[in-house]
């Protein structure tokens, strides 16, 4: 097929009824990426939103099924940029959905300040370590760790891109939980939703999902949990509905 190259793979997103080109040798979409793009309120008829770090652009096809608006992802690794292009043209999806090649911190200058009504972003979950060896697969180790982009470029970047009154969702790690509402603060981003994710009832959670209003008032929700599997080791009726649909 022309739109594989080498050990690619082209996998289903069921719930949309789209494919995604995926490869075993760079870092695939997990769990992560379906819940923040269902947690993010998004403008249904029109607007434009902008994902960061978005690998093979898994989160703007996600967020297409949910919107009619423009989705622009931006990604700093050329062969991840490659195939979300790809992928956004199996699925004819060039007329609303486009990616950026760079980094994210030149989004601003190169995009315009306050130019989009939301803003999402899966980064990197830890710090690199300064004496301890990474992930020797490159592709993997600039996904999880912040090689090129720290937690408060992020979060600094979301609020110069996003208009006032617009919002901004995060998934990340609950041990950030406090570096992410600080950094937010700090960029006039009011924290206004909060959900944890449990991989089983009883269990500590280790999955977060945050949402900010640009210079929103303080008025901070805990939604219920979500917890992943079910005392047999099974998908819960809510994540499989995020999975797969109502089917």
């Amino acid at each position: 097929m022309e739109f594989l190259k080498g050990d690619e793979r082209l996998d289903y997103l069921l719930a949309e009824d789209l494919r995604i080109i995926q490869s075993p040798s760079v870092f695939s979409f997990s769990l992560d990426a379906v819940l923040l793009s269902r947690f993010v309120y998004v403008p249904i008829q029109k607007g434009k939103l902008i994902d960061l770090c978005s690998g093979n652009g898994v989160v703007p096809l996600f967020l297409s099924a949910r919107t009619k608006g423009t989705i622009t992802g931006v990604e700093i690794q050329e062969r991840l940029y490659d195939m979300a292009v790809r992928s956004i043209k199996y699925n004819e999806l060039e007329d609303r959905l486009d990616m950026i090649h760079g980094d994210l911190k030149d989004m601003p200058a190169q995009l315009g300040y306050g130019n989009y009504d939301v803003v999402t972003c899966n980064p990197p979950y830890f710090p690199t370590p300064s004496n301890e060896e990474i992930n020797e697969n490159e592709h993997l180790a600039i996904a999880r760790h912040e090689i090129y982009c720290t937690l408060e470029d992020t979060i600094k970047v979301s609020s110069q891109l996003v208009r006032q009154g617009g919002k901004v969702a995060f998934v990340h790690r609950p041990g950030r939980l406090m570096d992410i509402i600080t950094h937010m603060r700090a960029y006039q981003l009011e924290p206004k939703r909060i959900r944890f994710v449990y991989p089983k009832a009883g269990k500590e959670a280790n999955t977060l999902l945050i949402e900010a209003i640009k210079h929103g008032k303080p008025d901070l929700k805990i939604l219920p949990p979500l917890i992943v599997y079910d005392q047999n080791n099974e998908y819960t009726a809510e994540v499989r509905e995020l999975l797969y649909g109502d089917n």
